[in-house]
């Protein structure tokens, strides 16, 4: 690979806890990737247009709020929009697993639940994107 994984890492909707998302995104970080982290309060369509402006491999959406089964079908919808089929969308928080399958069904990648090292998150969108994103 030529240049390290890019992923944006967001806290979308009203939710103001990002201690979490601070972690995963030091931990990418120090694990080779180059990541943007959004900050707080960030829609769905903010996430989609710094992903196509910094021209992500990846997004990871941190979501604590309950508002999942609404935020991941937007995102993947705005993907699809612009054509960016190609990024892999991850995340975790606090999400029931019969959701996590649902949203996998519809495209989203594997969620991470509290508790997931961050050597098992950065392995998974290394491996994701070695094998879905050419360069």
């Amino acid at each position: 690979m030529s240049r390290p994984i890019r992923i944006l890492v967001a806290k979308v909707g009203l939710d103001g806890h990002d201690r979490g998302a601070k972690v995963i995104a030091t931990a990418l970080r120090d694990a080779g990737m180059e990541v943007i982290y959004t900050g707080l309060r960030q829609t769905p369509e903010m996430v989609v247009n710094a992903a196509l402006q910094e021209d992500v491999d990846a997004i990871g959406v941190s979501i604590l709020s309950g508002a999942h089964m609404t935020v991941f079908p937007k995102i993947m919808q705005l993907l699809k929009e612009k054509n960016m089929t190609d990024v892999l969308v991850t995340g975790g928080g606090i999400i029931p697993e019969e959701d996590m399958l649902d949203l996998n069904k519809m495209g989203v990648g594997k969620l991470f639940a509290p508790g997931a090292t961050t050597t098992d998150i950065a392995d998974y969108i290394r491996n994701w994107v070695k094998t879905n994103r050419s360069f």
